[in-house]
């Protein structure tokens, strides 16, 4: 919310056509574990969001609007939601109606493929996923039947390890995504300057050079931070925790350095600050080979640490 006011209140003085703004809006209700939408998941909440974000952005239309955070081909269709989404693009209030997934990306976009009005999606898209063969196949369906194909997550988690001592190389992972031909552009996360000079470097050259590949190349046998949502914990898990989602807090707190983010989901989830505390053994068996009690309980800690202590 701050960062839309902010941004809104530096756009009302340049000319609408000088810049491109895409937006998302998250569903209410939406089943963790499934990603199915309930009795709470309502075009009504959704249009609220929309309206409060154009509000803060100071905007008549936003250029994108992304049903955000989509797991599951019952959400895609949405019949309310989706209904909502083609009235604001057919009266002007955005150019362009698209679905951004962090899971589940190959059922998500070929359902989009198989319903034919989308026009864009942003998807999760780094060289760590375990199942890029799918996903790659249904990224270049997607792109012959006319979706943009914007990739997010191409960073894979920063760094190796938590200590944030062993960097992914961020130019190398950015150029790997771009080089698939289907990929039409990314949205690579930046917090500095420094960054910043970096992305706009690759811009002007995707070319990957022979150190770039040996690093892609260390990283795919490397665990690291990014867990790539294979779902295959949850069947395993006893107490049917969401861990994933688990997992992916534990990449903000100590792969983005964003302790903010980390607490806020972990407060979504309501697991408490310590889930696994009476479990004697683990029976998830993770494919990146994450020792999942022991991150869930170092990241559950953030749980018990007041809002007001985090910067």
């Amino acid at each position: 919310e701050t960062d839309e006011k902010m941004l809104g209140d530096i756009w009302k003085d340049h000319p609408r056509d000088s810049f491109i703004v895409a937006t998302k809006v998250k569903p209410a209700g939406i089943e963790r574990r499934t990603g199915f939408p309930t009795e709470a998941t309502t075009a009504d909440d959704f249009l609220k969001k929309f309206d409060e974000s154009m509000e803060r952005l100071q905007l008549e239309y936003v250029d994108i609007l992304y049903m955000h955070a989509v797991e599951s081909r019952e959400l895609v269709r949405h019949k309310d939601i989706v209904k909502a989404m083609k009235k604001l693009k057919k009266e002007g209030r955005v150019k362009f109606i698209g679905i951004s997934t962090h899971s589940n990306e190959v059922e998500v976009i070929n359902t989009m493929i198989e319903d034919g009005f989308w026009d864009v999606v942003l998807t999760r898209y780094n060289f760590n996923l375990t199942y890029l063969e799918d996903l790659n196949d249904a990224i270049e369906r997607g792109s012959r039947a006319g979706l943009g194909i914007v990739a997010m997550k191409t960073m894979a988690g920063g760094f190796f390890d938590k200590e944030r001592t062993q960097p992914i190389n961020a130019t190398a992972a950015l150029k790997w995504a771009l080089n698939n031909p289907n990929i039409h552009t990314s949205i690579p996360g930046m917090t500095a300057f420094e960054m910043l000079e970096e992305d706009v470097k690759v811009m002007k050259d995707i070319k990957m050079t022979d150190q770039e590949k040996r690093d892609i190349h260390i990283a795919e046998n490397t665990a690291g931070l990014f867990c790539t949502t294979c779902n295959n914990c949850l069947d395993k898990c006893t107490k049917e925790l969401p861990v994933p989602d688990l997992m992916r807090a534990f990449m903000y707190a100590y792969g983005y350095a964003n302790l903010e983010k980390a607490q806020t989901l972990l407060s979504d989830l309501d697991t408490g600050p310590d889930p696994c505390v009476d479990c004697s053994d683990c029976y998830v068996d993770c494919t990146k080979g994450f020792d999942v009690k022991s991150k869930i309980a170092d990241i559950s800690r953030l749980n018990q640490v007041p809002k007001d202590f985090i910067i």
